[in-house]
C-alpha cells in the first residue's frame, strides 16, 4: 500500500531527471509529507504528454464518480490500485488502457506492526547523485481527466518483495516503483492488454531501497506533517 508520500526535490532537479517540464500554470512546491486521505496534488507525467509534468489529485475519480466527488470518496478508496487485477477492475480498466502515467516521488511512508502498534518507516532509494542522499523515482500510475480539465490519479501496488514484506508486515503490499528503463514502455499510447500485463510484471525497479523508522507523531491527526522534522530518523528502530 502507499498512502503517504514525499517529494522534497526542487523543480530544476525533477525536470532534469525526468526530461520534462512543469506546466507553466502550476506553482510546484516541494513537500516532506502528504497524506492521500487529504487528496493533495501529486506530480504526474502522462502517456499522451510525456514531456510535461502535471498536477493530479491523489485518488482517481472515474467519469461516473465526477458528478459528486465527495460522495464518491466516502464510498471508494482509490489512492491505490492493485496491478494484478487492473484490467479486470470496473474502476480502473479504462484508465489502464487509455490513461497511463508515472507519478513522481523521492520517498514514501509504510507502517510496521509490532504487538498491534504501528511504527512508521520512511522508504527511499539511496543515491550519491543527490545532495540529500535520496534518489528520485516514479510510481507506476493511472489517471483520469475531469470535466474541468484537471486530473486525478492512483498509485499501482503489487505484492511486497522480501524487503517490503518485512516493513509492511501486515498487508504485505508495496507501491509498484517503475524502473527508469521501463518508463518509456509504460507511457506508450497504444499498448494492448497483453503488453500492459507484460510491463506490469516486469517493470519493478532494480534499484535497492532503504528505510528507517520515523516518529509516531506521523499518526497524529489535525496537524501538518509537512516539515523536515518528519523525516528525522528515530534512533531506536524496530527493524534493521
Amino acid at each position: 500500500m502507499c498512502f503517504e508520500s514525499s517529494l522534497i526535490k526542487k523543480k530544476r532537479l525533477i525536470e532534469e531527471y525526468f526530461k520534462a517540464t512543469f506546466i507553466p500554470s502550476y506553482n510546484y512546491e516541494p513537500y516532506h509529507h502528504v497524506s492521500g486521505f487529504q487528496y493533495p496534488n501529486l506530480q504526474i507525467i502522462k502517456a499522451d504528454d510525456p514531456f510535461k509534468i502535471h498536477p493530479a489529485t491523489w485518488g482517481l475519480v472515474p467519469s461516473w464518480g465526477e458528478k459528486d466527488v465527495s460522495s464518491f470518496r466516502k464510498k471508494y478508496n482509490t489512492l491505490n490500485a492493485k496491478s494484478e487485477t487492473l484490467l479486470q477492475s470496473n474502476m480502473y480498466q479504462d484508465s489502464a488502457r487509455e490513461h497511463r502515467c508515472i507519478i513522481i516521488a523521492d520517498g514514501f511512508f509504510e507502517p510496521h506492526h509490532v504487538n498491534n502498534i504501528s511504527y512508521p518507516y520512511y522508504c527511499f532509494i539511496p543515491s550519491e547523485k543527490f545532495e540529500d542522499g535520496k534518489s528520485l523515482f516514479a510510481y507506476t500510475g493511472i489517471y483520469s481527466e475531469l470535466e474541468n480539465g484537471t486530473f486525478s490519479c492512483s498509485i499501482l501496488t503489487t505484492e511486497a518483495n522480501e524487503f517490503f514484506a518485512e516493513i509492511h508486515n501486515k498487508k504485505k503490499r508495496m507501491p509498484l516503483i517503475i524502473d527508469d528503463s521501463f518508463m518509456k514502455n509504460w507511457l506508450e499510447t497504444d499498448l494492448t492488454d497483453s503488453q500492459i500485463d507484460e510491463v506490469l510484471h516486469s517493470c519493478y525497479t532494480q534499484k535497492k531501497f532503504d528505510a528507517y523508522q520515523v516518529s509516531r507523531n506521523l499518526y497524529k491527526r489535525g496537524i501538518s506533517h509537512n516539515h523536515p522534522g518528519i523525516l528525522k530518523k528515530v534512533e531506536r528502530n524496530t527493524l534493521f
